[in-house]
C-alpha cells in the first residue's frame, strides 16, 4: 500500500510538471516522445505513461499516428474536473477566456445566492457571514483577502442546495484567483466592494432570493467594470449585457 501511494504522489508529480510546461509553452504543440520526458522527470515509463493517460482523460491530449501526443487547445479541456480547472487558470488569461468566465459567473452566482437565501440553513448562513467579516478586515494587499473572497463566493454556491452548482464551486474560485490581479481596487473602490458583497450577505441572512440575486449581479457588474477600466478590453463587455433573460412568464389556460 505504501509503494501505491507513493507511485500515485510521483504521477501527480509529473502532472503537475507537464502542465506547467504546457500553459508555459515550454513543449509547443507536441510533447517529447514518452522516453524523454521520463528522462526528463527522472521516472519511470510506467509513471509517465500514468500521467499521460490522465491528461489524456482530461481531453487534455491527443494521440495521433506518426505525430506522437498532441497538446489539444485549452478550450477543449474538461473544465467540468477540479484539477483542470486549476491547471487552466494558470495560463496567461486571453479576452476571449476572461468574457467565458464573466458569462459563467453571471449564469451561476445570482441564481445560486437566491437559492441560498431561500434553502441556506442557520450552519450554512453563519458560514457565509463568517467568510465576509474575514474579507471585510482584510483590504487590498492583506495576504487573506484572496482566500476570504474565494471562500465568500463558494459558500454562497455551496449554500444554494444545488448539486450542479456546487460541483461549478472550483470554476468560481479559478475565476475569482485569474480576475484578481486584474481588478485595480483603490480605497473608494474597495469600500464599494464591501457595500456590494454586504448587500448580498444581508440579502441571503434576510432570506431575500430576489435582492440577493440582483446583489450578486450588481457585484459582478462592479468587478466588471474595475477589471475593464484597468485591461481597457472593449470586447468584454458587461456583467449587465450577459445576464441571461428572465424566463417568460406562463401562458394563462385556455379558457374551459
Amino acid at each position: 500500500m505504501e509503494q501505491t501511494n507513493k507511485e500515485r504522489s510521483l504521477v501527480s508529480k509529473v502532472m503537475d510538471g507537464l502542465v506547467t510546461g504546457i500553459v508555459e509553452e515550454k513543449y509547443g504543440a507536441v510533447l517529447p516522445p514518452q522516453d524523454v520526458l521520463s528522462k526528463e522527470f527522472d521516472v519511470s515509463r510506467t509513471v509517465m505513461r500514468e500521467a499521460l493517460s490522465m491528461l489524456l482523460a482530461r481531453h487534455m491530449l491527443d494521440v495521433r499516428p506518426k505525430i506522437g501526443t498532441r497538446i489539444r487547445p485549452m478550450h477543449d479541456w474538461r473544465m467540468i474536473d477540479e484539477d483542470v480547472v486549476n491547471w487552466r487558470f494558470r495560463a496567461k488569461p486571453d479576452p476571449t477566456f476572461l468574457r467565458d468566465v464573466i458569462e459563467f459567473r453571471v449564469l451561476i452566482e445570482p441564481r445560486a445566492a437566491a437559492q441560498a437565501a431561500t434553502r441556506g440553513n442557520a450552519s450554512d448562513i453563519a458560514a457565509i457571514r463568517d467568510a465576509f467579516e474575514a474579507l471585510r478586515n482584510s483590504p487590498p494587499g492583506e495576504p487573506g483577502l484572496q482566500t476570504a473572497d474565494e471562500a465568500l463566493h463558494t459558500r454562497i454556491v455551496i449554500a444554494s442546495g444545488n448539486q450542479f452548482f456546487q460541483q461549478m464551486a472550483a470554476i468560481i474560485r479559478g475565476a475569482l484567483s485569474a480576475l484578481k490581479p486584474l481588478v485595480d481596487l483603490p480605497p473608494d473602490a474597495w469600500e464599494e466592494t464591501v457595500r456590494l458583497h454586504s448587500r448580498v450577505v444581508e440579502a441571503i441572512e434576510r432570506h431575500d432570493a430576489k435582492e440577493a440575486e440582483a446583489g450578486s449581479i450588481a457585484l459582478i457588474d462592479f468587478s466588471m467594470s474595475r477589471m475593464s477600466a484597468s485591461v481597457s478590453d472593449t470586447s468584454m463587455g458587461s456583467a449587465a449585457s450577459v445576464t441571461p433573460a428572465a424566463p417568460a412568464a406562463p401562458a394563462a389556460p385556455a379558457a374551459q
